[in-house]
Parts: structure tokens; C-alpha cells; sequence
């Protein structure tokens, strides 16, 4: 039996034709396209998508197709992406292999023909992992995509899993100048308000690169085009109007009424859509409905061997019954020998035509032919179809443990989210299970230092699950998931002697309230530490201090805490754990150098850089030269950080680090703006922002893009900067001072330069108000002088004067209680004294030489002009001008070489108020308007704003009897009788500014 339901003839959509027409083309000019496609089921994505393949291999490209697979809750891990991979591997070969060279060993996550996955110990731990494994990905179709355009297509992502959804967005946004087509499709009808696909639709519509279709039901006569490609002829009106009317447009049910009208003629048809889909089913003989009764209950798609297993039928009788099902266009033979339904809506309506039992007992079939015969299904598939199948037969002893062995798989990919369903699945059959089953599992494998239990006791089992559910929930980026579980795993422990699992709970969640913003983790780290009081050296011991350590090292980095970390180092050695001594030693040379032993912590930091880099533990890679970067900027040494940036970014690349690539570029900046390249320190954060994969490392950037705003004056680029940071700063915890103290001297500076001195000063308030211990010189010193500069220039304004002489003593406070360890930091310390006698109105040329010399030999550009630019001014008050001049010469010239607005506006301020040259041939006293001599419109400007004779002496810097000469010659000059005549006039003719 053969029946012809697909239209020879494609039908309409020619605009969407046209439009993937030039997807193609631009794709092909290097332009890398993303396209998703909707549409309710049946109204012909498919049909489309296969039309455009053709079109491209027509073209040239190689094409890759992949579908979501429907098995569990939430589909099969990566399976689609894989399944592109493969079909590319098949067409490209020898150069697929040589594009992963040197990292196929991750890859083989997703492609197992590439290699074994590159083992755990060597590739980290942790959930930058799965980042890495996408950046290589996007990496490897980059490569293959240089010379040839690839066209690759995602259907049915309404089945998808939340990893391979991940990826996708990671490629959407990662993919640049490479001939790359990434096409997806999905029903827009099962999008319901809490499907897991809705908000990721709604994250991509933000993205100016992804472009979405959204297919339509045909019109009358696209339907009456269909009919005729169908049967050859032109449908009759009468034919057309039913069939239009029933199906309402969507092309799978004109198929199906086409069909159901040749087997019983117009109006044999129930109304209802289940029965339409099942009348052909029905139609078949009766081997064959059972053989697609038992392939709808066995996934999207079925291997012919795992069908004859399950059906048990004879080869002969098996190819019988599906030849009879594919002539009749419900299932579809692909080239990998497996059978799917040609539309889903027809396994759906075969599907819910079974009866409970029945789904259940051929759940287990499914089980019982995959346990006997592994190898009916690839390797990669076996454990997640196997835990689904046993699962569906409501069999918890079968269940459980291949529950378990698919979550293990799915980590063993980095698809953490599946990882956390799974285990979810295991904690809802855990009761049911027999307790020989429960106590028999291998869990808790693949926790950090989680203490392992010797699988006799059924109740230390269950707190096992539930470790690897509290971990597995971190990676999955649901804080508030494994928070819950180890709220769960206390309640479980209360009056239960279990001290180091306590412990370790404790420390995780620590860990998870810092992620969640609901504290700073101490108190939980403080429970875990007592509880281990008294117990010998254990893994746990080593996690536990390692924990402590670092987070002093980012909330209070006293000298004590170099103990913390000393124990931690020594804790790790003694039960062999290499990833926590290195992280323990990362945070005892962060300690050191906080503590004022910057030479010896940079040698830590080095040290445990070259171990990590030896061994490859790119968990630790980033922690090294990240804080390494970081700690010698900290201490003035910004050549060095420069040359360890430009030494670790090729190695971040080489190992797929793109979330590390970013806080390298970010700390380079830092660096570069020290030094006065400001040009070379845009382009880092721009960088730092575009390989930038977290809110926090989003936020980050922003920040920096802000402070270099407000440093050249550009207050609208600063305003967008601390928007788009406070926008992603609102997603974590921002009380530690490395990201506080940056935001606030920001916030300050920007204040500032918009004349809101109470805003710049609540900014410090609100900072300063979270009791932080002393300490962080390479972050507090930068936001106190930013406050001290604010009060500097706000001198003399009346909405400035109260409160001020509380900020200043404030500001003070806070800088007497910071170490000066460095002469960077001492240099900081002078520099905002010198500011606030200068806002007190009692700095002297003394203040600001102590300053100057501090900053001696430092490669600090911009801060060594405005001293310069302040001892000219107090220099001009006393009255030495030729050296007043020569400072400010040299401070106008480096503003003008950095491009600080601002800093070059006061050196101009300053020369016009000081009658000074601002050049060698500058002419300070070239007569203006009305035989008006510079220094007298100077003058004439104060006396506009209506300044004293005494006030004008003090801001030019000249007598109080020079400036009443000065007046005198104005009012004569401009034949008036008084100020206020000589004001209004001025305004009038333009000669001061408004």
C-alpha cells in the first residue's frame, strides 16, 4: 500500500524563500546567520527547511541536520549538536579531525569519534568546564566554516535540552567571520507560559544577530495548489472549500483530509483531530499497527534492531510491516537506520491512543531489549534512553540505578542541567526502591572532596544523592535549587552524629548564599570549621580551609588569614589534593601582598602559575594569573601585570578559557589606563566585554568603561556604562570591595563632574557603611581619592559647605586605618591628604612636592599631571610663577596627550586665572575687545558673576588693590559708572560667558 501525501509542487512561502535565499548569500560573504524557525505543528516547517538544503547543496555549502530527541522531560543531552557533528564528521573527515587537533579530547563529549573525554583531574572540576567545551565548539565550526559554507540545522527545539539550548545561545553570540548557517526550528504551539524554551526565545529576541521566522497557514489558494500537487489534479471548489475549512490552512492536515477523503470520500471524517490523525494508522494492517503503537512509546526515533527486539517479530514480518507504514507516509526511514513518525502529531495521537498499561509494559520492553543488547542503541544514547525507558515502567530497582548511570553520563558531558533532572528523578523513586538496591549505589563519585561512605548504610546513601545534587544544582546555575537540597540534607543530619558531611554541606552552602546575594557566606564557613575541631586531616579539612582562605583573600585580608591559608596549603598536601594546595596558595600570596609583602606573594602566585600551567589544571589556571594580573597592578607594578597578560590570553585561548579571556583583557586595562595608554586600555575592555560570558564579568566591564569616561570627561558614555553595570551588578553579591570600591570611585567621580557633591558623597557613605576590615590598598585608595577630589573642587560652593568638614574627617578616618605598604599606596595617602587641605583651604606648595615625590619613578601619568597642575596653583599663590608656569605646562601637556577632559579644562582654567603661557609662545597679554587686555576680561568676568574685589584677588591670584586698579580700568574702558552697568553690558556684547 502506497499512498502519496506530500505535495510534489512546494507551495508558497516565497518571502521566506527570499529571505534564507540572502541569509545564504551573506553567510557565504563570511557574515556568520542565525535563524529560528516557528509555527504551529504541521504548517510546514519541515518542508521548508528541506527545500533550503537543497538550495544550499546546490550552492556548494555542506549541510548537517540534527533533531532534538524526545526522551525524559527534557530531551537527550546535546544529542542534536552531536548528531550535526557526526553528519559533518562523515562529509569532511581528515579536516574535522584537524580543525579539534589539540583539543578533540573535550570534544569527544559530543562527537566520540574525535577521542576519550580529556579526564577530570586535567580538565577541572568545576562548571567553567562546560563553557570551555562550548568556546571549542564554536571554535571547531569556526574553523571548518573558513573556506566553505556550512549550513547546519536544529529541528523540534521545543524537545530540547536545557545544555543544548546553552550551546546554542553560546554559538548564537560567540560565532564571528566564518561561513556559518545555524537554522532552528520549533512549534510555536507548545510554547505554553512555563515551557524552558519560552524564555530562552525571549533572551535571543534581545540579540540583534539571531532573526526569527514565524510560518503562517496557507492561504486558499496555496491550499488549492497543495491538493492539485497532491493528486495530480485540480481539487473542485466544493473539495477545496471543505478541505480549506477543516484544516484551516496547516499543510500536514490538508495532507491527512486528502488522503482520509480518497480512502472514504468528503465528510467521512470525525471532527475530532486525534481521530484524523489516527485514520490512516488505522487503515493498516495489523502487524503494522502494532509495530508504530511500539515505535511511538519508544522516542522520536528508533533503531530497526532495538524495534525487532521489542516486537519480536521476524526480520521478514518487521520490514513487511514498516514498508506497509512508510508507504502510507506515517513513518519515515532515515539513513542511520533508524524509523521516526513522519509528523509528530501522528506519534502523538498513536502515543495517546495507548492505554497506561500498555505504555508502561512497552516502556519495559524497551528496557529489557537494551539490558539484553547494548548495542542495539550508539553508546552515547544507551544510559539516558535506558534510565527513560525504566522510569515509564515504573520499576524503581531498575530505575534507580540506571538513573544514576545517565546522570553520570550527562556530567561526564558538562550538561549539568539534565545531570540535575536526573538526580531529581532518582530522589522521586529513592523510597520506592528496595533499601539492598539503595545502599548499593556508586554515587557521590564525582563530588569535591565530599566524604565518601563505604555503601553499607543506607542513610549515609541518601546524603550521598543528595551531595551530588547540591553540587550538581551549582553547576546547573540554580543556587536556589541546591540551596533547598542542602537545607534538606541538615534537616536530614539533626541528631545524627555525621560531622564532616555536615561540614561539607555547611561549606557549600556558603558558597550558594554568596551566589544568591543572601549573605556573605562567613558564618556557614565559621560552622564547618568548628565542626571538623578534633577530627584527623581529611579531604574535607582541606576543602574546608581552602574555602576559608579565599574568601578572606576577597572580604578581609588581615594578616591572620595568612595562618588560614598556611593550613589550608598544608591540609592539601597531606591527603594529596594538588587543585586545593594550588587555590590555597593562590589565596596566601593574595594574603601576603595585602599584608604588605607584595615581593613574596607575587612569588607565590608565580610558582603556583607555573604548576598549574605545567599540569594543565585549567581549573586553577584562571585563579592564577587572574589574582597574579591583578596583585602586581595592586602594587604599582603595571609593566609586569601587562607582560603576565600578554604571556597567559594566548594560553586562556589555547585551553578555550573565553570567561577567563575576559577577566585577563579586564585586568590588562586596568593596567593600560595606569600607564596612560588609554587608547590601547579601550580596546581591552572592549574585548574584556566582548569574550565576557557572566553577569558579573558583563558588570565588570561596563565598570571600566565608566571609569575611563569619567576620567576623559565623557559624562553621557559614563551615565550608559553605570547603567549597563548596575543593570548586571544586580544579579550577585557587589559588597566585596574588588567590586564596591571600583563601582563607588565611579559613581563619585561621575557625580562629581555634574556638580552633585551630595550624590558623590552618599556614594562613599553607602560604601564605606558595609564595616569592611582595613585593608584592599589596590582598591580603596583609587575610591578616596575620588572623594577627596570631590570635596578639592567643591571648595567655596555654598550647597557644598555643609557637611563637607564631615565628609573630609570621614574620608580621613578611613585612610588613616588603610596600609601604605607600597609606594604606590603612600603615594595614594599623600596625594588625598594633599586634596584635603586643599578642600580646607590650607594645602601649600610642601603638601603637593611630598605627593610628587612619592609618585617618583611610578608609571602613574594622570596622577603625576594633577599634582603638577596643583603645586602650579599653590606655586601661583605664592607668587612663583615661572615654575607655576613650567608645572602647568607640562600637566596641560599630558592631559592633552591622555585625553582627560576634565584635567585639561582645569590646567586651562588655571593658566587663564594665573595670566600663565600655556606654551612657550603663547602671548598672555594680546589686548581683546574694547582695548580690553586678557587679564582685565578675567577680571570683568567676576565682577559679571558678582564677585568682590577681595574674591577676585583671591581667584587670580593677585592683590585686592591690583584688582580695584583692574576694575577701574574696566569701567573706564567701557565708558560706564558702576559693576553692575560693566556686568550687563558685558553679557550684552558677549564678552564673558553665561
Amino acid at each position: 500500500m502506497h499512498t502519496r501525501t506530500v505535495s510534489p509542487v512546494f507551495v508558497g512561502r516565497a518571502s521566506e524563500r527570499a529571505f534564507l535565499r540572502k541569509v545564504l548569500s551573506q553567510a557565504a560573504a563570511g557574515e556568520p546567520q542565525a535563524v529560528l524557525i516557528g509555527g504551529e505543528a504541521g504548517v510546514g516547517k519541515s518542508r521548508l527547511v528541506d527545500e533550503f538544503l537543497a538550495e544550499a547543496r546546490a550552492a556548494g555549502a555542506v549541510t548537517a541536520e540534527g533533531a532534538c530527541v524526545e526522551v525524559g522531560a527534557e530531551g537527550l543531552p546535546f544529542a542534536p549538536v552531536s548528531t550535526v557533528l557526526r553528519a559533518l564528521n562523515r562529509q569532511l573527515g581528515e579536516e574535522l579531525a584537524e580543525a579539534a587537533a589539540g583539543f578533540g579530547g573535550e570534544l569527544g563529549r559530543l562527537l566520540p569519534e574525535l577521542g576519550a573525554p580529556t579526564p577530570a583531574a586535567r580538565a577541572g572540576r568545576d562548571e567553567d568546564e562546560r563553557a570551555r567545551l562550548f568556546e571549542l565548539t564554536a571554535r571547531l565550526l569556526e574553523a571548518l566554516g573558513t573556506e566553505r559554507t556550512l549550513v547546519l540545522v536544529i529541528e523540534d527545539l521545543h524537545w530540547s535540552d536545557r545544555s543544548t539550548r546553552g550551546l546554542l545561545d553560546y554559538l548564537f553570540r560567540s560565532l564571528h567571520h566564518c561561513r556559518v548557517v545555524l537554522l532552528v526550528t520549533y512549534r510555536s504551539d507548545d510554547i505554553h507560559r512555563r515551557h524552558p524554551l519560552r524564555p530562552f526565545l525571549a533572551e535571543l529576541d534581545r540579540q540583534r544577530t539571531v532573526r526569527r521566522v514565524e510560518l503562517g497557514r496557507f492561504t486558499r489558494e496555496e491550499v488549492r495548489g497543495q491538493l492539485a500537487g497532491i493528486r495530480d489534479a485540480a481539487p473542485s471548489d466544493r473539495e477545496l472549500d471543505q478541505v480549506y475549512r477543516r484544516s484551516d490552512g496547516n499543510a500536514f492536515f490538508v495532507e491527512e483530509l486528502a488522503t482520509a477523503n480518497d480512502c472514504g470520500g468528503p465528510g467521512s471524517l470525525s471532527d475530532s483531530v486525534r481521530d484524523l490523525l489516527l485514520v490512516r494508522v488505522e487503515a493498516l494492517p495489523e502487524t503494522a499497527q502494532r509495530v508504530v503503537r511500539t515505535l511511538a512509546e519508544g522516542g522520536s526515533k528508533v533503531e530497526h534492531a532495538l524495534l525487532g527486539a521489542v516486537t519480536k517479530l521476524g526480520e521478514d514480518d518487521l520490514i513487511e510491516a514498516l514498508r506497509a507504514a512508510v508507504g502510507a507516509s506515517i513513518l519515515r526511514a532515515d539513513g542511520d537506520d533508524t524509523y521516526r513518525f513522519r509528523h509528530a502529531l501522528v506519534r502523538e495521537a498513536v502515543d495517546d491512543d495507548l492505554l497506561p498499561g500498555e505504555r508502561s509494559r512497552l516502556s519495559r520492553r524497551f528496557a529489557e531489549a537494551l539490558e539484553a543488547e547494548p548495542e542495539l542503541v550508539r553508546a552515547d544514547e544507551r544510559p539516558a534512553r535506558l534510565a527513560s525507558y525504566w522510569y515509564h515502567a515504573r520499576d524503581a530497582a531498575q530505575a534507580l540505578p540506571a538513573i544514576l548511570s545517565a546522570a553520570a553520563t550527562a556530567r561526564c558531558r558538562h550538561a549539568y542541567a539534565e545531570q540535575l533532572h536526573l538526580l531529581e528523578r532518582a530522589l522521586e523513586v529513592w523510597d520506592e526502591a528496595p533499601a539492598a538496591v539503595r545502599t548499593s549505589l556508586p554515587l557521590a563519585a564525582d563530588v569535591e572532596s565530599y566524604p565518601l561512605c563505604d555503601c553499607d548504610d543506607e542513610e549515609l546513601s541518601f546524603l550521598d544523592l543528595l551531595a551530588e545534587m547540591t553540587v550538581t544544582a551549582r553547576r546547573a546555575g540554580e543556587p536556589e535549587r541546591g540551596l533547598a537540597v542542602v537545607n534538606r540534607a541538615m534537616r536530614h543530619m539533626e541528631e545524627r552524629e555525621h560531622p564532616l558531611r555536615a561540614a561539607w554541606f555547611w561549606t557549600q552552602k556558603s558558597r550558594l548564599v554568596r551566589n544568591l546575594a543572601k549573605g556573605n557566606g562567613w558564618p556557614e564557613l565559621g560552622t564547618a570549621q568548628k565542626l571538623l575541631e578534633g577530627f584527623a586531616p581529611s579531604p574535607v579539612h582541606a576543602h574546608v580551609m581552602t574555602e576559608a582562605a579565599g574568601w578572606r583573600t576577597v572580604f578581609d585580608p588581615r594578616p591572620e588569614g595568612v595562618a588560614v591559608a598556611d593550613r589550608a596549603v598544608e591540609l592539601s598536601r597531606q591527603v594529596g589534593d594538588e587543585e586545593s594546595e594550588l587555590n590555597a596558595l593562590i589565596s596566601r600570596g593574595g594574603l601576603l601582598a595585602e599584608g604588605g609583602h607584595g615581593e613574596e606573594g607575587v612569588e607565590v602566585l608565580r610558582e603556583a602559575a607555573r604548576r598549574a600551567e605545567e599540569s594543565e589544571l585549567v581549573s586553577v589556571f584562571k585563579r592564577c594569573y587572574v589574582n597574579l594580573e591583578s596583585m602586581l597592578e595592586g602594587i604599582g607594578r603595571s609593566e609586569e601585570a601587562v607582560e603576565v597578560a600578554q604571556h597567559a590570553l594566548p594560553l586562556a585561548y589555547r585551553y578555550g578559557l573565553r570567561d577567563t579571556e575576559s577577566w585577563l583583557h579586564g585586568n590588562l586595562a586596568d593596567s593600560l589606563f595606569s600607564l596612560g595608554r588609554w587608547a590601547e586600555c579601550e580596546a581591552a575592555i572592549l574585548e574584556s566585554r566582548r569574550t565576557a560570558q557572566t553577569p558579573v564579568s558583563f558588570a565588570i566591564a561596563a565598570k571600566r568603561l565608566a571609569l575611563l569616561a569619567v576620567a576623559r570627561g565623557d559624562l553621557v558614555a559614563a551615565e550608559a556604562e553605570l547603567g549597563r553595570m548596575t543593570e548586571h551588578f544586580n544579579t550577585f553579591d557587589v559588597s566585596a570591595p574588588q567590586y564596591a570600591h571600583p563601582v563607588a570611585t565611579a559613581r563619585i567621580g561621575f557625580a562629581a563632574q555634574q556638580g552633585r557633591i551630595l550624590d558623590a558623597r552618599r556614594s562613599l557613605v553607602e560604601t564605606l557603611a558595609v564595616g569592611l576590615a582595613p585593608g584592599f590598598g589596590r582598591y580603596t585608595w583609587p575610591m578616596l581619592d575620588a572623594a577627596a577630589v570631590t570635596e578639592s573642587e567643591a571648595r567655596g560652593v555654598p550647597a557644598a559647605a555643609p557637611g563637607q568638614a564631615s565628609a573630609i574627617s570621614r574620608i580621613r578616618e578611613c585612610a588613616a586605618s588603610l596600609p601604605r605598604s607600597y609606594q604606590v599606596w603612600d603615594a595614594y595617602a599623600l596625594m588625598v591628604e594633599a586634596e584635603l587641605r586643599r578642600a580646607e583651604g590650607s594645602a601649600c606648595p610642601a603638601d603637593w612636592a611630598a605627593a610628587a615625590a612619592a609618585f617618583e619613578g611610578l608609571p602613574r601619568p594622570r596622577e603625576r599631571a594633577r599634582i603638577s597642575l596643583r603645586l602650579a596653583e599653590t606655586l601661583l599663590a605664592e607668587g612663583e610663577r615661572e615654575r607655576a608656569a613650567e608645572l602647568l605646562a607640562e600637566a596641560h601637556a599630558e592631559a592633552e596627550r591622555l585625553g582627560a577632559g576634565p584635567l585639561l579644562a582645569e590646567a586651562e582654567r588655571l593658566a587663564q586665572r594665573g595670566r600663565l603661557p600655556l606654551t612657550p609662545d603663547e602671548d598672555a597679554g594680546q589686548p581683546d575687545s574694547f582695548g580690553l587686555t586678557r587679564r582685565e576680561r578675567d577680571v570683568l568676568a567676576l565682577v559679571a558673576a558678582g564677585r568682590t574685589n577681595r574674591q577676585i584677588a583671591e581667584e587670580l591670584f593677585i592683590s585686592p588693590k591690583t584688582a580695584s586698579v583692574h576694575v577701574s580700568n574696566i569701567l573706564a574702558k567701557l565708558e560706564v559708572s558702576g559693576r553692575g552697568q560693566a556686568a550687563a553690558l558685558a553679557h550684552r556684547l558677549g564678552l564673558v560667558g553665561t
